[in-house]
């Protein structure tokens, strides 16, 4: 049920959540989706049941006006992720909601540490909230990652679905050059001209490839604007969506599990966690092809 299916519409969402001060805010945001989305819910607690929990959830649940009738409760154990990423297949869960999650019995939020592993096994796209609001408000500065890979117009496509929803002012489409690292192919001995010619040619192949992208998009209510930006990839992403005050930013899901060579050359996603700039949509597109080299085996 869940290979080949498009990572939109929201049919199913769930919320991985912990015991934590932001709870009643992300059950808040949570239910925004829902009414957003038309969507079911799904809410997953990894960790020990106990009735002082029990009742501290109904009291968020009711408050947010959940019931029975439009959501499920799943307390689980086990390793922290894999409990998480199971629940989601088990339930066909299309996008999962993470906020400030921390381990059973212990102080310290992890969000990074998890967000990175739950982005690489689950088969859902996920969102990262980080300052999720008890009286939420809506996504109106909406930036996507450009990037050149078969899964972007899926990405870029989900979030003109998300904008259309929400009635979003803007949605921009950022793709990162980076000129000095593709420089480094020509002599050392190149002269400023052919420097420059490299540079304009990137941008016209990134202009040419944007019209493509353009003629591949659903139809969308909002203006959807193509700008190319110089810089290492992630890092000036992610100083753009700040600069220019994004409330939402969408990228592609990983295409494969962390290595050691991950840890030493850092990936576009891995500066963007390491650092949000605003809430973060790491969009799977669940499309079946050599390109994404995750493990399938479970889908």
């Amino acid at each position: 049920m869940i290979k080949g299916k498009s990572p939109f519409p929201f049919e199913t969402i769930a919320l991985a959540l912990a015991f934590s001060p932001r709870l009643e805010a992300l059950i808040a945001e949570t239910r925004r989706l829902q009414l957003l989305f038309g969507c079911r819910v799904v809410f997953i607690h990894v960790g020990k049941k106990t009735s002082e929990k029990q009742r501290q959830l109904s009291e968020y649940l009711n408050r947010a006006e959940f019931s029975d009738a439009n959501s499920k409760i799943y307390w689980e154990q086990g390793v922290l992720v894999d409990a998480i990423t199971r629940v989601c297949k088990l339930e066909v869960v299309d996008l999962l909601l993470l906020g400030a999650l921390q381990k059973e019995n212990a102080l310290a939020y992890y969000m990074g540490t998890v967000s990175r592993d739950i982005s690489r096994k689950a088969k859902c796209s996920v969102l990262l909230l980080t300052e999720p609001h008890v009286q939420p408000i809506g996504f109106k500065r909406v930036v996507v990652n450009g990037h050149e890979h078969p899964k972007t117009i899926h990405t870029l496509n989900t979030a003109i679905y998300w904008s259309n929803h929400e009635g979003s002012d803007e949605v921009s489409v950022v793709t990162e050059v980076d000129v000095p690292v593709l420089s480094m192919s020509l002599a050392d001995d190149a002269s400023a001209g052919e420097m420059q010619q490299l540079r304009d040619q990137l941008l016209l192949q990134e202009e040419i490839r944007h019209q493509e992208l353009r003629a591949s998009l659903i139809d969308s209510n909002i203006p959807v604007t193509f700008s190319t930006i110089s810089g290492r990839s992630g890092h000036s992403l992610g100083q753009f969506a700040r600069s220019h005050k994004a409330d939402l930013l969408a990228v592609n899901s990983p295409d494969h599990s962390l290595s050691i060579f991950d840890r030493i050359f850092t990936h576009d996603i891995e500066y963007l966690l390491s650092d949000l700039p605003c809430n973060l949509l790491i969009v799977h597109s669940r499309i079946n092809d050599s390109t994404d080299l995750s493990d399938e085996s479970d889908n």
